[in-house]
């Protein structure tokens, strides 16, 4: 299955190792250094036009989204990951 996380892109539930409140992350000196380096390094996907709310960690790369940590969460727990929240 997979999880719809904004701007009709979707990630494999299976590849998530953890989803997250960006400005809480942010907030922290060290994730300020992890996320910079991340982005340095080409690991940051960013659909969220700038505006992150959240973000959803897996073994590869960073994903920014505009949706939730909580609405994320809930999303993971359906078995359509979300679909129903993005109109398909």
């Amino acid at each position: 299955m997979y999880l719809h996380i904004g701007e009709n892109y979707m990630i494999n539930k299976k590849d998530i190792v953890m989803i997250g409140n960006y400005e809480s992350a942010i907030s922290s000196e060290i994730c300020k250094e992890f996320f910079s380096m991340a982005e340095e390094e080409g690991f940051i996907l960013d659909y969220s036009k700038g505006k992150a709310r959240s973000f959803i960690l897996t073994d590869e790369k960073i994903y920014l989204s505009l949706i939730s940590s909580n609405t994320l969460g809930k999303r993971m727990k359906a078995k359509d990951g979300g679909l129903q929240y993005a109109g398909k």
